[in-house]
């Protein structure tokens, strides 16, 4: 057996490593059994202890090089149980930030190269961006929200909202869940005209520099359009980046600091208010539970104090009768499997085996719709784990906004309203060069 000998590291990367004092280690394989990747084929001989001794001893290199960073999700079950509080996921995302970013996996750096070059993870050009949101708005007011259209840079607004290029590129109508809430509590929102990314795969890259300049273009969007409040992004890694990235950016200037709501907070409060209406009996005869997303909760409450638990369950029983919850849940609730930007990556198998103890819990809570509050979640739970374990995914998955949105009783807006809207969306299209008769 060959004699492990202590290296010695780059000075950087040791100043870095001190932050968290390894030698506090037990050893005691806590964030080892609490974790999905544990036991992953193809990763045998590895898990969070062995690393994490690794990089103790000075071998830094073999794990940049290894692909456990990325395989790890950063759901940060670890770091929460740890008795000595060693933050491993911020270990594990600084070796992702060692990796050149030519050897990133699969389209995670590209995607980040494209935001920081034209405004969002899929580069999608301007006009079409401009187009898709008229042509789209357009045929909500079409079907069942009269009046309703998308307004763009609208300054004074009470709520910035920021699209997932996702949704823009494919999934186009799953905006219209957003949209129809802020209809029906005829909310005074806009969203950008640039820049508008909601994802932070600068994050998901260990890249800190991108997370930095993206949380300070909205943190500039709030200032041009003197918007009163932002809505925090969806999904989880990009509602997490913001807030590290603001962080930053405030540090270096207390003026970058600007209001923001986190989507639990909104939407309780447009329900409490009175603002919008719902109606439980749309939802009878299904059992419906709750995910807790990492980066919304657990990682959430670890480094900012507040993990967002109770709001979704009270929204969810606002809209339904029957409400089940997962076990393990809150702050002890497995990642779905697709976190730290495994959705997108090329390791679709170790992905699906992360999830299986998701898969187990849905199919323990009799549930037949799991509701979510992340894209990604969404996804995986949606398309990858029944692709791998068919005979056990018998639900559907439903966004909480979505889930909200189908409830919704939607009171028509006057005729007054309806004229006032739709002036207001032809100066604006034609403001923004967009032929609506096109």
């Amino acid at each position: 057996m060959e004699i492990l000998v202590p290296r010695k590291l780059k000075q950087e990367i040791q100043d870095y490593l001190n932050q968290f004092d390894l030698n506090r280690c037990l050893t005691c394989g806590t964030c080892s059994n609490g974790c999905p990747i544990t036991g992953t084929p193809g990763m045998e001989g590895w898990d969070t202890r062995k690393v994490i001794r690794m990089l103790a001893l000075g071998l830094v290199d073999e794990v940049v090089q290894s692909k456990f960073p990325w395989i790890c999700t950063g759901c940060g079950r670890c770091a929460y149980a740890c008795p000595m509080g060693i933050d491993i996921v911020a270990i594990l995302t600084h070796m992702k930030h060692l990796r050149p970013r030519d050897q990133v996996p699969g389209i995670l750096h590209k995607g980040v190269e494209n935001v920081l070059k034209t405004g969002n993870n899929m580069a999608i050009p301007r006009e079409d961006y401009f187009f898709l949101m008229a042509d789209l708005g357009a045929e909500l007011a079409e079907e069942e929200c009269p009046g309703f259209y998308v307004p763009i840079d609208k300054e004074g607004a009470d709520i910035l909202f920021f699209p997932n290029s996702k949704e823009v590129f494919a999934d186009n109508d799953d905006m219209k869940w957003w949209w129809k809430i802020f209809y029906a509590a005829r909310e005074n929102w806009t969203i950008p005209s640039e820049n508008w990314e909601a994802v932070d795969w600068g994050l998901f890259t260990g890249n800190y520099e991108a997370t930095k300049i993206l949380a300070k273009r909205k943190i500039e969007h709030m200032k041009r359009l003197k918007a009163r409040r932002m809505i925090m992004p969806d999904c989880g890694g990009g509602s997490y980046g913001c807030r590290k990235g603001m962080k930053a950016c405030v540090m270096e200037d207390p003026g970058n600091r600007v209001d923001y709501i986190y989507l639990y907070d909104y939407l309780k409060e447009i329900i409490e208010t009175g603002r919008i209406k719902l109606d439980k009996s749309r939802n009878a005869g299904k059992v419906f539970t709750w995910h807790d997303s990492c980066k919304h909760g657990r990682e959430l409450e670890r480094n900012f104090g507040k993990g967002y638990y109770e709001e979704p369950r009270w929204i969810i029983q606002q809209c339904v009768d029957n409400f089940v919850d997962m076990e393990p849940n809150r702050s002890m609730n497995y990642c779905c499997g697709a976190g730290g930007g495994m959705w997108p990556m090329p390791y679709e198998d170790e992905s699906a085996y992360h999830g299986r103890y998701k898969v187990r819990q849905i199919k323990n809570s009799g549930a037949n719709v799991v509701v979510v509050g992340c894209s990604n979640c969404r996804d995986q739970m949606m398309k990858r784990l029944p692709k791998y374990y068919p005979e056990d995914c018998n639900y559907e998955v439903k966004y909480i906004w979505q889930l909200v949105a189908e409830t919704l009783v939607l009171e028509p807006w006057s005729e007054e309203e309806i004229a006032r809207a739709k002036e207001e969306a032809r100066r604006q299209w034609e403001k923004l060069g967009v032929d609506m008769e096109v």
